[in-house]
């Protein structure tokens, strides 16, 4: 088995030579760097990560804690955040919380105890026991997809990173409004989780830009999952004036409410017209086509990943909230004609 000397030697650098391109700990000239990796190939040799560790402290992988791995958001999300990690020569170690304030606690705390340099989290309704953990800690992390309040003692310190959700679903509503519907329900996610809160105030927000006023029998939780929604749809449609159209907080929720439009014999546009958050790969398989709004999912994973290992490296930065924009994605499930993609931005907090 090759090793850092047959490397050195290989390559015609020092032995301290091959351990900054491996540790990453000194600048190396670039024809040097290339030459110890092409030393590195010609003889198979392969790094000891556990004894770099010991050495470093870092074992350059990085924990990813997201509930709802099935969900296509998520997995694009994943997908993003793996290929920066393996960019940058991390690995990654993935659990699911299931959305579950204690439950994700303890997994954080496994990702903790198998020494991950820093921790990229999709927090819980509740995630005061997160926080609290993190802080006790002082583990640097990422919180992904929903901001939480941060502790006001400064306890904790880890930046935030989410698309934007109340302007895109005001866009959604104004649409169906513009489309003629006066009457346009939501069924909104999980009570407690940021972007059920901001999705529900673009809600509001769209109908109020519409000269709409805002009902609150039109609006039902699917608690952001497939069986949720298709109760949520159920209840909306039992109402004595039910909705014509509808707009569904997430990629999970229109599937479910989808199952429930066919159960009641209903046809979309025809019958009920729908937009919906999240676009996912087969949205435009669907018949009629989804319209919705597409948000920068593998862009958000690997945004995640760039700010957490900027962290790590000068862990006194500020702590900031990072929001991206998203797309409208204008198909036919709306009741109109398909258009091209338009971008709405969000607002950098």
């Amino acid at each position: 088995m090759a090793t850092m000397a047959d490397v050195a030697r290989s390559a015609g650098v020092s032995v301290a030579t091959v351990s900054h391109v491996l540790n990453g700990t000194r600048p190396v000239l670039p024809h040097t760097r290339q030459a110890v990796l092409d030393a590195m190939d010609e003889l198979g040799y392969t790094p000891n990560t556990l004894a770099r560790s010991l050495v470093t402290a870092r074992t350059r992988s990085i924990g990813l804690a997201v509930s709802a791995i099935s969900n296509p958001y998520f997995t694009e999300i994943l997908q993003g955040v793996e290929a920066a990690a393996l960019e940058r020569g991390y690995g990654l170690l993935i659990a699911d919380p299931h959305d579950d304030p204690h439950h994700e606690r303890k997994v954080v705390q496994l990702l903790h105890e198998r020494r991950v340099d820093g921790m990229i989290v999709a927090p819980s309704p509740d995630p005061s026991e997160l926080l609290a953990y993190l802080g006790r800690h002082k583990v640097p992390a990422v919180l992904l997809d929903r901001v939480v309040e941060l502790p006001a003692d400064g306890s904790l310190v880890c930046d935030q990173i989410c698309a934007e959700s109340a302007t895109p679903t005001a866009r959604l509503v104004t649409h169906l409004a513009g489309l003629g519907h006066r009457r346009i329900g939501m069924v909104a996610g999980l009570p407690g989780l940021s972007t059920t809160v901001e999705r529900l105030a673009g809600y509001r927000d769209g109908l109020a830009a519409s000269g709409l006023p805002y009902d609150e029998g039109l609006v039902a939780h699917g608690d952001s999952e497939s069986r949720g929604a298709e109760r949520a749809t159920a209840a909306l449609l039992a109402l004595a004036s039910p909705p014509t159209a509808l707009v569904t907080a997430n990629n999970a929720m229109t599937i479910g409410t989808l199952r429930a439009l066919r159960d009641h014999g209903l046809s979309v546009p025809g019958d009920m017209a729908l937009c919906c958050f999240d676009d996912f790969a087969w949205a435009d398989l669907f018949s009629p086509r989804l319209t919705t709004i597409a948000q920068p999912s593998r862009d958000i994973g690997a945004e995640a990943v760039r700010v957490l290992l900027d962290r790590l490296a000068d862990p006194a930065t500020p702590a900031r909230i990072l929001r991206l924009p998203s797309t409208f994605v204008h198909r036919t499930s709306c009741g109109c004609a398909e258009q091209p993609l338009t971008s709405v931005k969000g607002t950098p907090s």
